[in-house]
């Protein structure tokens, strides 16, 4: 009986091995099965594949500083009324603000007094000028945002690397048998190649175009920077010139003023001229020279400001050489000018390319209601063990997104974009009539400096002449020194007029080289010795 009861245990156990055998490759699936289960549910896309690049840098911006839109002025007024035979009735400044007004000091320290002409300023300036350098860094920004607009419409492709170690309740995930044990550890290696592609994408198309436009007009105003460079540097350098000959003209008056308070005093010595005729001819010659010590000042604080603008090494010092003197305008009309300044002009050229990035930024939000497509790509390998069982592995997909409802999200995009298209296109419209009004301007101008300078010439050689017979005639005894002072007060004041009316019309000169565009080739043409 015993032995009976014994076979049949061992008949019951032998049967419960060979079920464990036969079930063992259908737990092995179950298994197998939950895993995918949990994996897939867990993890839709692997570590590997959800690479997406490197973290972007956040940009630095460019400058504090800001830059007025106009930092380079010439400005033209009707002088006030001054002192009797006075034929100055112009009256011209040049303004140069933000980075036009500075510069990188470049080059050594030369230890003698440099001679400067006008074409050397101006290279020096080209190169040195921080409104130039402003300008390029700006290129350069736009040329990154193109190539980062750019981007979008190209292969990202990423290499990634993950090894993953979890441990899963399999309760969470709707297994409830206890055949398996509920807390799961799933541990594989993945290395992929991912790749992320734009099939159709209109508005990263668009913005590209848009980018494209934006560094074109970025472009064009780093050019138009160096005609504003050519203005400042060009009025500037005639300032100081014309001062350095009020100063050269004043001091050659001193040097006469002398002469005449010499006689005076001698006569006085004789007893033949009264003591008030030596002390008034002795003031008008302190006057003078008093004048010529704030002519020196002038000319000196000048000079600092035009080092600054061409980048001259600090405490350089040197002398404006270029005298330029009166040569009617010849080869220009007014229609002719007219004409190369609508071809020519950069600013005018810039404004274009914002009306055409402006379009392009209408187009990109009008396409957000377009479907775009993109592919999604991966190839590599995974396992448990990276050199033992990993196996290829790959996956590809196409994904199609179409914009069904966005809470007037594109609405909104378009109406920011059309306002900023109207905008540009009154910007335009406002350069194109500034660049008209620049060039009749610049004739006036020119008209009004001819004038004066044949005006100013006449009254400077009937001052000189009106002198010498003075002086004659205080020799002869025939007068006093009241009429030479004021026949010397002429003399001044004619020579100065002489000056500035030499000055305005080589200014306007400059303001017509600056209004037609291409300056730097108009100016010489312009400005002859």
């Amino acid at each position: 009986m015993r032995q009976s009861r014994q076979n049949s245990s061992r008949r019951v156990a032998a049967f419960q091995r060979r079920s464990l055998y036969a079930l063992e490759p259908l737990c092995a699936v179950l298994v197998a099965g939950i895993a995918l289960l949990t994996a897939s549910s867990l993890h839709a896309q692997t570590p590997a594949q959800q690479v997406t690049g490197p973290t972007r840098p956040q940009a630095v911006p460019l400058s504090g500083r800001s830059t007025p839109d106009n930092p380079v002025t010439i400005m033209q007024q009707t002088a006030p009324n001054g002192a009797s035979g006075d034929v100055n009735t112009l009256n011209t400044t040049v303004t140069v603000q933000g980075p036009y007004a500075g510069s990188v000091p470049n080059g050594p320290l030369a230890p003698d007094t440099l001679p400067l002409t006008l074409d050397a300023a101006l290279k020096m300036a080209l190169r040195n000028n921080l409104g130039r350098l402003s300008q390029d860094a700006g290129v350069l920004q736009a040329e990154g945002q193109r190539l980062s607009a750019r981007s979008a419409l190209l292969p990202n492709i990423n290499i990634g690397a993950a090894e993953v170690l979890s441990k899963t309740n399999l309760r969470t995930v709707g297994l409830k048998t206890n055949i398996i044990p509920a807390a799961t550890v799933f541990n594989y290696d993945d290395l992929r190649g991912v790749l992320q592609q734009t099939v159709l994408d209109l508005v990263s198309l668009h913005q590209f175009h848009g980018a494209t436009e934006v560094l074109k007009s970025t472009q064009f105003n780093a050019r138009n920077a160096r005609d504003l460079i050519v203005l400042a540097v060009g009025g500037s350098y005639l300032q100081l010139t014309a001062t350095r000959a009020r100063l050269a003209a004043s001091q050659a008056q001193v040097e006469y003023d002398k002469s005449v308070f010499n006689r005076a005093r001698d006569q006085y010595d004789a007893g033949l001229a009264a003591k008030l005729d030596a002390t008034r001819a002795e003031v008008q010659l302190e006057t003078e020279e008093q004048r010529s010590i704030a002519l020196q000042a002038d000319v000196e604080t000048q000079s600092l400001r035009l080092a600054r603008l061409i980048g001259l090494p600090i405490g350089q010092k040197f002398v404006a050489t270029d005298v330029y003197p009166y040569q009617p305008l010849s080869g220009y009309t007014l229609d002719t000018a007219l004409e190369r300044a609508m071809q020519h002009r950069l600013d005018l050229m810039a404004a274009a390319a914002s009306i055409k990035a402006a379009d392009a930024a209408v187009k990109a939000a009008h396409s957000e209601w377009l479907p775009n497509i993109t592919i999604h790509a991966d190839a590599g390998v995974a396992g448990t063990a990276p050199t033992q069982t990993a196996l290829g592995v790959y996956s590809v997909e196409g994904i199609v997104t179409i914009p069904v409802y966005n809470g007037g999200r594109i609405q909104g995009d378009e109406k920011q974009a059309r306002a900023a298209q109207t905008q540009r296109r009154a910007e335009y419209e406002d350069t194109r009539a500034q660049v008209d009004q620049d060039v009749r301007e610049s004739f006036i101008q020119l008209n009004a400096a001819e004038s004066q300078v044949r005006v100013a010439g006449r009254n400077q050689v009937l001052a000189h002449e009106s002198l010498t017979q003075s002086v004659d005639r205080f020799i002869a005894g025939v007068t006093d020194t009241v009429e030479i002072v004021q026949a010397e007060q002429a003399v001044v004041q004619a020579d100065d007029d002489q000056i500035t009316a030499l000055y305005e019309h080589n200014l306007a000169k400059l303001s017509l080289a600056r209004a037609m565009g291409a300056a730097e080739e108009t100016l010489p043409q312009l400005l002859r010795k």
